[in-house]
């Protein structure tokens, strides 16, 4: 018998998802960037594909995964079948990576019925749940609507205030050594550095195999760089990992929470060191 589903956590686990894949009001979305829906790869059943680059960014903005308008977004999760009701579970083949961001944007369009898949394909490999080939959705139209929440997300100008008038804790989802300069950035051409009074907590530490960590052991780990009624902007390189932090601090129950759309990549360009 299908269920109707309300997701109350922001976090499900493959054996979760494996009992409600029937659920009829279900929509699993693979979230995983550079991937093609002709590449012969597999998917959870019935999974349909989020081209993040591609469909759900603004392709004409300088910088990459850039947020895409109201009205792109939501015409897109239409064309993918999403409707108003939908539950929505998200995953990628990395664990947890670009899931977040799009568990994010869903948030950050007025989309609350969704969560990421923590361990994403390779946990869903790892227990030994069915796959299929990867096929492009070509079902009904959804009517989702869109709802934007501005202060979710934070563009250049946003931070460039911030920053000047000391108002937000900054946190860069970067791996320590890009972080401290010791890497070069893995685009090419983009200086090294930091947003000034940054402060560093790599996503990877969030995670243990590919899955979110326990909310104690998440606590602990933003308590080091924030209290939980500081006024935070997560960043990261292109604003993809920076949706890991604020996945982490949502289950760690950080409210006042953003996300710096451009992260360094668009810093780093417009501001010289």
């Amino acid at each position: 018998m299908s269920t109707s589903l309300k997701l109350t956590t922001p976090v499900v686990s493959v054996s979760w998802l494996h009992n409600h894949l029937d659920a009829e009001n279900l929509v699993v979305l693979d979230g995983t960037v550079g991937k093609t829906p002709d590449d012969n790869s597999s998917q959870i059943p019935k999974a349909r594909f989020f081209d993040l680059q591609n469909k759900f960014s603004n392709i004409n903005d300088p910088f990459p995964n850039a947020f895409p308008s109201m009205e792109q977004f939501e015409k897109e999760a239409q064309a993918l079948g999403i409707n108003s009701d939908t539950a929505i579970v998200v995953y990628d083949d990395k664990g947890i990576y670009s899931s977040a961001r799009v568990w994010w944007m869903f948030k950050a369009f007025g989309h609350d019925n969704v969560a990421v898949l923590s361990g994403g394909f390779p946990a869903w490999e790892k227990g030994e749940y069915p796959a299929e080939k990867v096929l492009s959705y070509s079902g009904k139209e959804g009517n989702f609507k869109a709802r934007l929440h501005p202060e979710m997300m934070d563009f250049f100008n946003d931070v460039k205030i911030a920053v000047q008038n000391n108002t937000h804790t900054t946190i860069d989802a970067r791996s320590a050594d890009r972080f401290e300069g010791k890497v070069p950035e893995p685009r090419v051409g983009l200086r090294q550095g930091t947003i000034p009074n940054s402060v560093n907590l790599p996503f990877n530490d969030l995670l243990e195999d590919g899955c979110l960590k326990p909310k104690t052991e998440l606590e602990k780990a933003f308590k080091k760089v924030a209290d939980k009624n500081d006024p935070i902007i997560f960043s990261c390189g292109s604003g993809i990992t920076a949706c890991v932090l604020a996945l982490g601090a949502t289950v760690a129950d950080y409210n006042n929470i953003a996300v710096y759309d451009g992260s360094w990549t668009e810093w780093g360009s417009l501001v010289k060191a």
